[in-house]
């Protein structure tokens, strides 16, 4: 049959040593998933549980003591705290890939942003970040967002990034761009705390 798009089998994972010793903390024991490609899967959890612990481990930033995790792919990640670089908001969004126009207003679109770049005096080539102008979280985590949707990865982790936006913005984000990329076969992980979104999931850890 066909391979998971992200799973594992039987892995103990830990966080790195500091000073570069073989394995610091145990996060997660015994982990055994498989996440099958073009599936949406939520990941739930108290805080401090290892959700994003899990994350870091699939994108390869602990270390695994026993068993294996793997992903199939290319990745794209939305961390908690979006991440914003010094640069226009198109900068941000393309990263370094050629302008496709259509794929952009796309992309703006689903993660809605048009109206947030209707209002800024210089639209799409407004500076922000540190030295620019300061955007508010829920802007910040849909500019992230889009960054990762103009990607167009095969695997999406998501680490709980329609928190920091209001209820309605996250329900169309959850729809246009979340519910969106598994209709187009890509595989989701999402780390939420929004139960009302789990009865679209294909499955929940």
């Amino acid at each position: 049959g066909d391979k998971a798009a992200v799973w594992a089998e039987g892995a103990d994972v830990a966080w790195p040593a500091p000073g570069g010793g073989k394995s610091g903390a145990p996060l997660l024991a015994g982990l055994d998933f498989a996440v099958p490609r073009g599936a949406l899967c939520a990941v739930l959890g108290e805080t401090g549980s290892g959700k994003s612990g899990l994350l870091a481990s699939l994108l390869g930033e602990t270390t695994v003591t026993s068993g294996a995790v793997g992903v199939e792919g290319t990745v794209a990640y939305v961390a908690q705290t979006a991440w914003i670089q010094n640069a226009s908001v198109k900068a941000n969004v393309l990263f370094g890939a050629p302008m496709d126009r259509a794929r952009y207003e796309e992309t703006i679109r689903r993660c809605s942003l048009a109206a947030d770049l209707a209002a800024l005096a210089d639209g799409d080539e407004t500076e922000i970040g540190e030295k620019g102008l300061t955007l508010s979280g829920g802007q910040k985590q849909r500019v992230a967002l889009a960054r990762a949707y103009y990607a167009d990865a095969d695997v999406y982790l998501l680490d709980d990034c329609l928190s920091a936006v209001d209820a309605h913005v996250a329900a169309a984000l959850f729809e246009d761009l979340v519910v969106h990329l598994r209709s187009k076969g890509r595989s989701v992980v999402l780390v939420t705390h929004n139960l009302s979104t789990i009865r679209k999931c294909d499955a929940v850890l």
